[in-house]
């Protein structure tokens, strides 16, 4: 029986994938808590640099990446298993960790499944993807992190659109506001995001890593904490041994060998 959270790597990269396809993988206590296990064993693992989360859409009439909660779950009483301690929501939404990962979304991502979009690092969707907040039409709310991450993403204006009307924001329309970061034709979702995973890979793990720390926090801290942050990150890879590597294949004029150390 396969796990309804698979796991399996190649090279530097996990590749996570939602394994849910009759129930249009609706995140249940089973999806949240193999989720959060997944990034652990993730960012437990040394061989490996950034993850991919993507979605099983086989047999769907029309594909959807993750319909957000499921309500069957909910209404027989199992609401709490759809959060965990660590990653709130999915095991996934609040969940810290250092690694990038890169959405590869195929289909509608709407609701909670919105949300785990929101809180990965980078998208890469297909033409025939759309991104949705329609809680409201449940008299319901955005609470795993929608409603204070998609206007970061796409700006105040289109996200309050799109939250108070609760209709999906089609792929090309949220590629021009700056929620993807690369547009694909159907079916093309995990080639293009092995390729940007490929691109973060032959960078420097450690410089990536910090990076993205600072660029995270720069949504909620001020100028002075980002500084001292941006400074702490830079004496960190500064003193590793990745830099004397970056900084030897330079002057010999060859690829970098980076050891994430």
């Amino acid at each position: 029986m396969a796990d309804i959270v698979e796991y399996r790597t190649e090279g530097r990269v996990a590749v996570i994938t939602l394994n849910r396809p009759e129930a249009r993988n609706a995140v249940n206590g089973d999806v949240a808590a193999g989720l959060e296990a997944a990034v652990d064993r993730m960012e437990a693992d040394e061989q490996v640099w950034v993850g991919i989360l993507t979605a099983n859409t086989a047999g769907q009439e029309r594909p959807v990446f993750c319909a957000g909660a499921d309500l069957k779950a909910i209404n027989s009483g199992d609401a709490g298993a759809l959060n965990t301690e660590r990653g709130g929501f999915a095991g996934f939404v609040y969940r810290e960790r250092t690694k990038p990962i890169i959405a590869a979304v195929d289909g509608l991502a709407t609701a909670g499944g919105c949300e785990i979009v929101l809180a990965a690092d980078m998208v890469v969707a297909t033409e025939r993807s759309a991104f949705g907040l329609a809680e409201v039409k449940r008299n319901l709310i955005a609470g795993a992190g929608g409603l204070f991450r998609l206007p970061r993403a796409i700006g105040q204006a289109a996200a309050m659109e799109a939250i108070l009307t609760g209709e999906p924001i089609p792929a090309e329309r949220a590629h021009q506001l700056g929620l993807i970061n690369r547009l694909v034709p159907a079916g093309g979702a995990m080639d293009a995001a092995q390729q940007l995973a490929d691109q973060i890979c032959a960078c420097a793990p450690l410089a990536v890593w910090a990076s993205r720390r600072v660029v995270l926090a720069s949504a909620w801290a001020d100028d002075d904490t980002l500084k001292k942050m941006t400074n702490q990150a830079f004496g960190e890879v500064l003193s590793s041994e990745d830099t004397k590597e970056g900084l030897t294949a330079f002057i010999e004029k060859r690829p970098p060998n980076w050891s994430g150390r």
